[in-house]
């Protein structure tokens, strides 16, 4: 396989007829109709629903299965003062997920101790010396795990052995029977039917928490009525929903439009200090701020020290104190940025020198130099440049621990399920996963990993698509367009913001600013007299040619908001001088 330079274009083609029924029952552009379409929103009320995304429409809380046990058992911890040990992953996903629990337990009168494990000295998930080292050592009652505990079979049976009762609340993958614990809630069960398997690690513990909250409720907890408002939650939830790249769609597009609006208020200090350090305090936040910005600086701790930092973030009420680590965390991800740099440097450059290396389906290379912090945002960008699975494992101590980002169309778990017998431990989802392995052990598991990709894939799944919403020119860009697709966000994994594409665009003016940025004038060549559209296209060669032309641009549409003024602005995603398809 050679690496593939150039995405194949494809314009979406929904049905003319339920675009225009929809357009004309929502009154809205066309264009908006068809990107709804296209998601397969083709009714008024699924419109309304997407569009307005109330909390009041999520599924009912106890179809998860165990839902029912989780909340008794939790209950009755309350009550007896036990001490309960709320055990979380070292992601942005499992510290609000662990803070969430955290807090919300401690709101009701429960004896609530967190840990996090470190990502390279204890690795991944509730271990059997977990439970003696922390549970028993604090006289722990019970073990509630969050985002993590799914694949914890000899933990939860050593904490059994122990007299803890384990709680496992999880959303990855499921190989083979659950651990022997209390209560397994985890939508990805084969067998719960709540339909909830898109949930991220921190919708499963709100979810949990909306149950107790209800259970509570029910047995007279609050006789005044004064129970707390859950929607002070969501601010974690959209944190750890968005960073962990769930489809943002169905409840996760619920909590994390609501959680948007309250992280933009920043009522929680260690949030409005981590937005200042960020550079993005003072304006309303996007998915994409999550994304790009709030959460690799969180990421930062587990990765390049210890989680706890940035547990310590979300949990203080003190403005300065949460300054001072929001500050370490912006040093921190800096500190990551750049032996991030530096690994990439060294894989390009060793598949430069080694090319027969691109010749399978997938790539899976290993070290004993690679800092464990960044093996799975290396592996996404080498997964977006060579568009295929990678694998990358770092060897430490005789210890191989790697991890893997996927390409739509191909299962990285599955893949991994195929070579289970090579694999001390390993778990994720179809397009990200870790595992365990020992290093003599790689070479066969290479070989064996690419034969099973081989075995579920096509040729076609590595080409990369360019998926657009629909062709729009620019003349028809305006105000209400770009306020109804504004009202479609929050965009993200499920929900992309829609891709355009526009033929025949000349550049009146194009400097380069920011270093690597390129600043436009654009008109369309069969209009050049028409109204000009802003335009900004990022990371280009600073010294390459400044085009006048393009055959044809894919782009995106909003609005650019500076100083308080909003004014349209494309972003310019990927050019062509030709015009065709």
């Amino acid at each position: 396989m050679k690496r593939v330079e150039e995405p194949r274009w494809q314009v979406l083609t929904p049905d003319p007829a339920v675009v225009a029924r929809l357009a004309k029952s929502l009154k809205c552009h066309p264009v908006t109709a068809k990107v709804l379409v296209n998601r397969r929103i083709v009714s008024r009320p699924d419109a309304r629903r997407f569009m307005e995304a109330p909390l009041a429409g999520i599924r009912a809380p106890f179809s998860i299965r165990d839902m029912d046990a989780a909340v008794e058992r939790i209950d009755a911890a309350i009550q007896k003062k036990e001490k309960i040990l709320v055990f979380g992953d070292y992601d942005v996903d499992g510290v609000t997920a662990t803070t969430l629990l955290a807090e919300f337990l401690e709101s009701v009168g429960g004896d609530v101790r967190c840990y996090i494990p470190h990502r390279t000295r204890e690795g991944y998930g509730l271990q059997v010396e977990h439970i003696e080292n922390q549970a028993v050592a604090q006289g722990i009652g019970l073990i509630v795990t969050v985002d993590c505990g799914a694949g914890s079979h000899d933990a939860a049976a050593e904490a059994r052995k122990a007299g803890i009762d384990v709680i496992v609340t999880d959303h990855h993958t499921m190989s083979g029977d659950p651990p022997d614990a209390l209560a397994v809630v985890n939508p990805r069960r084969s067998d719960c039917c709540a339909g909830l398997g898109d949930l991220a690690g921190v919708g499963v513990a709100f979810y949990l928490v909306i149950a107790l909250r209800k259970h509570l409720r029910d047995r007279g907890f609050w006789p005044d009525g004064a129970e707390p408002n859950l929607k002070a939650f969501c601010d974690l939830v959209a944190l750890g929903t968005v960073a962990d790249v769930v489809p943002l769609t169905a409840e996760n597009r619920v909590f994390s439009r609501a959680g948007l609006e309250r992280i933009s208020r920043a009522d929680r200090p260690g949030i409005w200090a981590l937005m200042e350090v960020a550079g993005i305090g003072g304006r309303s936040v996007a998915a994409e701020d999550i994304a790009f910005r709030l959460g690799p600086r969180i990421n930062a701790a587990g990765r390049m020290d210890n989680a706890g930092l940035a547990l310590e973030l979300m949990t203080t009420d003190d403005p300065d104190r949460a300054m001072e680590i929001a500050r370490e965390l912006n040093r921190l991800n800096g500190e990551r940025q750049a032996v991030e740099r530096r690994m990439l440097d060294e894989i390009l450059n060793h598949l430069r020198l080694h090319p027969h290396l691109l010749d399978g389906r997938s790539i899976v290379l290993s070290s004993e130099k690679w800092h464990e912090g960044v093996l799975g945002i290396v592996a996404a960008k080498v997964a977006r440049l060579h568009y295929r699975p990678v694998l990358l494992i770092g060897v430490r101590d005789g210890v191989g621990k790697g991890s893997g980002r996927s390409i739509p169309g191909v299962d990285l778990h599955a893949g991994l399920v195929a070579c289970a017998d090579d694999l001390e431990r390993f778990g994720g989802h179809a397009m990200a996963a870790g595992l365990t392995i020992r290093p003599e052990k790689i070479p066969r598991f290479r070989d064996r990993f690419d034969a099973a990709v081989r075995k579920m894939s096509t040729d076609d799944d590595f080409t990369p698509v360019l998926t657009i919403d629909a062709e729009l020119p620019l003349s028809d860009i305006s105000d209400i367009l770009l306020d109804e697709l504004a009202s479609l966000n929050p965009y993200g994994e499920g929900n992309p913001e829609p891709l355009f594409m526009a033929r025949g665009v000349r550049v009146r003016f194009s400097k380069i600013v920011g270093e690597r940025h390129r600043k436009m004038t654009l008109c369309a060549e069969s209009d050049p007299s028409g109204k000009p559209v802003q335009a900004i296209q990022f990371n280009v060669d600073p010294d390459g040619p400044l085009p006048d032309r393009f055959g044809k641009m894919a782009f995106r549409a909003g609005w650019n908001v500076y100083n308080g003024r909003k004014t349209p602005q494309v972003t310019v995603e990927v050019v062509s001088p030709e015009n065709d398809l």
